[in-house]
């Protein structure tokens, strides 16, 4: 329910989809989008610090990101 979404609860909802379906960070945020109807675009209201630090190692070790660049969000 998109009305009720809360950070922490995304957050919740990001981890266990980590954890449960062994997706990356960004595939989980992407999932987690899809199934509660938010744009990915504007998923960065419930990316939590936590989640978004996360997210920016995870796009290091890839090298989508600079080591020191951060993500926009």
């Amino acid at each position: 329910d998109l009305e009720f979404m809360t950070k922490p609860k995304f957050s919740k909802l990001v981890e266990s989809v980590v954890q449960e379906m062994r997706m990356s960070y960004m595939d989980a945020v992407i999932y987690c989008c899809e199934k509660n109807g938010i744009e990915v675009e504007d998923s960065r209201k419930y990316v939590s610090t936590v989640i978004k630090s996360k997210l920016e190692a995870e796009a290091m070790s890839l090298n989508f990101l600079e080591r020191k660049a951060e993500l926009p969000i």
